[in-house]
C-alpha cells in the first residue's frame, strides 16, 4: 500500500445524508432493516437445515444465498450505523480497502449463486428425468466453491488496482461505504486506464452469471410454452417466480450503478440504487422465498413447532 497520505489520514464516509436531524431517524430505519435481514435469513437457513424434505439442490443454494446475504449486509451496515451516531465518520485507508474487498467478494458470490439457482430450475423443468444425476450434491458443492473462488479473485484484483491510486486532496467519500466509483472520484491519479480495466473486468465477471440466468430462462420459457395445459404452465412458472423476482431486484440496481462511465456518476441516485441491492434486497429475500413457497412455509412451521415444543 504505497499511498502514505491516505494510509495515515484515511477517509471520511459522508453517509446517506449530511443533515444532522436525519442521522437518528436513519439509524433507527437501517438498524430495523438490518435486524430483519439477520432474523429473516437465519430463519431460512434453520428451516432448511431442520426439514429433511428441503435437503435438495434448490434449497442448498437458497440457504447459502441467505448466509451470503447476512455476511454481505454485515460488511456494510454496522459501519454505516456507527457513522450515523458518530461525528467523525472516519474509516482508515486499510479498513476502506478491506470493506471494498469483502463487499465485492460477497456481492459477486450472491450473483453466481443466483446463476446456480437458475441452472437448477433449468434442469428441473427442461430435463426432470436427469435432475438427480445432473444436480448431484458434489456438483452443487463444486458450483458453490467455484462461485466463491471467482468472486474472491475478482475482489482481490480490484483492491490491488485501487491500492495503486493516490489521493491528494479531498478524502471525503460521498457514499455510506467504500465503493469503487466514489473512491475513484477522489483520486488525483490518472484513472482513465483503471476505469477501462475495471469496466472490462466487471463486465466479464458480472455478465457471466447474468447471461447464464438469461439463457436458462429463455430455455425454461420455450419448454413451458410447449406444455399443453394452462395448469401445467402455471405450476412450472410458479417454481421460478421467487427466484426471478430476486434476480430483477438485484441485477436491476447493480447494472444501473456499475455499467456507466465515471462521468455519469450521480451521488444521490447511485446511493439510492446501492441501498436497493445492499440493504433492501437481502432483507426482502426471506419474504420473497417464503411467502410464495409452500415447501418453505411448511419448513418454517416445522421450525416454529420445534422451538415451541
Amino acid at each position: 500500500l504505497k499511498n502514505q497520505s491516505s494510509s495515515t489520514s484515511g477517509f471520511i464516509l459522508l453517509g446517506l445524508s449530511s443533515n444532522p436531524h436525519l442521522q437518528k431517524p436513519l439509524f433507527t430505519i437501517f438498524l430495523t432493516m438490518y435486524l430483519v435481514t439477520l432474523v429473516g435469513n437465519m430463519l431460512i437457513i434453520l428451516a432448511i437445515r431442520s426439514d429433511s424434505r428441503l435437503h435438495t439442490p434448490m434449497y442448498f443454494f437458497l440457504s447459502n444465498l441467505s448466509f451470503m446475504d447476512i455476511c454481505f449486509t454485515t460488511v456494510i451496515v454496522p459501519k454505516m450505523l456507527a457513522n450515523l451516531l458518530s461525528e467523525t465518520k472516519g474509516i482508515s485507508y486499510v479498513g476502506c480497502l478491506v470493506q471494498m474487498y469483502f463487499f465485492m467478494a460477497l456481492a459477486n458470490t450472491d450473483s453466481y449463486l443466483l446463476a446456480s439457482m437458475a441452472i437448477d430450475r433449468l434442469v428441473a423443468i427442461c430435463n426432470p428425468l436427469h435432475y438427480d444425476v445432473a444436480m448431484r450434491p458434489h456438483r452443487c458443492l463444486l458450483m458453490l466453491l467455484g462461485s466463491c473462488t471467482i468472486s474472491h479473485l475478482h475482489a482481490l484484483f480490484r483492491v490491488l488496482l485501487m491500492s495503486r491510486l493516490s489521493f491528494c486532496a479531498s478524502h471525503v467519500i460521498k457514499h455510506f461505504f467504500c465503493d469503487t466509483q466514489p473512491v475513484l472520484k477522489l483520486s488525483c491519479s490518472d484513472t482513465s486506464s483503471s476505469q477501462t480495466v475495471i469496466m472490462v473486468e466487471t463486465l466479464a465477471v458480472i455478465s457471466t452469471p447474468c447471461l447464464c440466468i438469461l439463457f436458462s430462462y429463455l430455455r425454461i420459457i420455450v419448454t413451458v410454452l410447449r406444455i399443453p395445459s394452462a395448469a401445467g404452465k402455471w405450476k412450472a412458472f410458479s417454481t421460478c417466480g421467487s427466484h426471478l423476482t430476486v434476480v430483477i431486484l438485484f441485477y436491476g440496481s447493480v447494472i444501473y450503478v456499475y455499467f456507466r462511465p465515471l462521468s455519469m456518476y450521480s451521488v444521490v441516485k447511485d446511493r439510492v440504487a446501492t441501498v436497493m441491492y445492499t440493504v433492501v434486497t437481502p432483507m426482502l429475500n426471506p419474504f420473497i422465498y417464503s411467502l410464495r413457497n409452500k415447501d418453505m412455509k411448511r419448513g418454517l412451521r416445522k421450525l416454529r413447532d420445534r422451538i415451541h415444543s
